[in-house]
């Protein structure tokens, strides 16, 4: 059977265990999220809805398979008046550290793409 793109899979002596990239988004979404000075995520699907907070956060996350790593792009808006680059920093650290810990995948890279400031989370 050839190997889906869309899965990341663990094959072992039993079988095989396989990892939805859309269960690796709603990871990355819900670290993101968890972040002091994250406002909400951004749609980043064909209808570009815009802003929404917790549902369907998924859709706010890209997730790409390298050979042995996955790379994530995550789409947010920030608080007004915290520092940019040190949220960032903390979503890629958060992120990262998520997606590692409950898939046992490697992160190769996690880009932060801040879409906009909110007055308020």
């Amino acid at each position: 059977m050839a190997e889906n793109k869309d899965y990341i899979v663990y094959p072992n002596n039993q079988g095989s265990i396989n990892i939805s990239t859309e269960v690796v988004a709603a990871i990355a979404a819900a670290a993101a999220l968890e972040c002091e000075g994250v406002a909400s995520l951004y749609s980043i699907g064909k209808d570009m809805s815009g802003l929404f907070g917790k549902k369907n956060t998924a859709k706010s996350v890209k997730v790409t398979l390298d050979e042995e790593s996955v790379n994530i792009d995550i789409y947010l808006s920030v608080i007004l008046g915290v520092e940019v680059n040190k949220v960032g920093t903390e979503v890629q650290n958060a992120v990262s550290s998520a997606v590692e810990s409950m898939t046992g995948f490697t992160v190769n890279s996690v880009g932060v793409h801040v879409t906009g400031i909110s007055l308020e989370k």
